[in-house]
């Protein structure tokens, strides 16, 4: 890409990032979360104990930072959400659309560097609550576990989905429904995988066999629904796979990353392409 064309979207995404730090909604929901990751240090103990068996310090550690790893991912997930809702709306209220888009900027170079900055901004925030786990584990139980901060940058995949969603909902709906909608995808995504990983399980099968009386065809309309559904909680546990020394990583691993990427080529096509017909007042 030519400097020219560069320059306008990094000068908008230091803006949107520094802009929306300077919120003091932002810094209240930064403060909350990381006190809230900070005291969960009480737990990383090393002294649990399973059907009398004393459990070592690296097994607790794993088990309790694949969890609260899910738990600082979903959360992100929502205050980027929060934090792209409103962008669009804001900088026209503001004014700063009109003034932005009257100089030689493009639309599609504005809404690349709002992108970018609310991503940016949100992947950051999501690695620094993870750092502090990282850290916790590391200076109290001596465990150190490099592989769970490689797993907070892939995870920011999810982000970048959440992000270009919200802003291509907020120009098509009021910005609550925006928010509203894509914390539903992320929701069903959840539930359908949670239900898809209870299916596997022999007795779900065995129940599933003696009330269906019949066979049943292996390709139903829910399960096509479920394969091409956004798989957000997918990427969220295979990048927390890499915290465990015994998991393998094939194609079933990667689908989830290719089907999210996917999400975000065709959202951001339609961002673009509908940002380019909005008016600008």
């Amino acid at each position: 890409m030519e400097t020219s064309k560069l320059s306008p979207i990094l000068k908008i995404t230091k803006y949107t990032f520094i802009d929306e730090v300077q919120q003091r909604s932002f810094v209240i929901m930064f403060v909350v979360c990381a006190l809230c990751v900070f005291l969960l240090r009480g737990c990383y103990q090393g002294n649990y104990m399973v059907n009398g068996q004393s459990l070592d310090a690296g097994t607790v550690v794993r088990t309790l930072s694949k969890a609260t790893f899910h738990v600082i991912g979903a959360g992100v997930m929502v205050i980027a959400a929060l934090l792209s809702m409103r962008i669009f709306t804001r900088d026209r209220n503001e004014g700063v659309q009109s003034g932005i888009l009257s100089k030689a900027v493009a639309r599609w170079q504005y809404v690349m560097g709002k992108i970018l900055g609310v991503w940016v901004l949100s992947a950051l925030f999501m690695f620094v609550l993870h750092s502090i786990v990282f850290l916790i584990t590391s200076v109290n139980l001596k465990v150190i576990m490099p592989e769970y901060l490689l797993a907070s940058l892939l995870c920011s995949v999810n982000l970048l989905f959440v992000v270009v969603a919200v802003l291509l909902f907020s120009l098509l709906m009021p910005d609550i429904v925006a928010f509203l909608c894509v914390l539903g995808i992320g929701i069903v995504g959840f539930i359908a995988d949670g239900i898809a990983a209870a299916s596997q399980s022999q007795i779900a099968q065995a129940i599933v066999r003696q009330t269906a009386g019949h066979s049943q065809s292996d390709v139903t309309w829910w399960k096509v629904v479920y394969l091409f559904w956004p798989k957000l909680l997918g990427v969220q546990q295979t990048a927390s796979s890499l915290t465990e020394s015994t998991s393998s990583h094939g194609f079933g691993t990667l689908y989830p990353f290719i089907n999210v990427l996917i999400y975000c080529l065709m959202l951001g096509a339609l961002l673009f392409k509908q940002f380019r017909n909005e008016d600008i007042v």
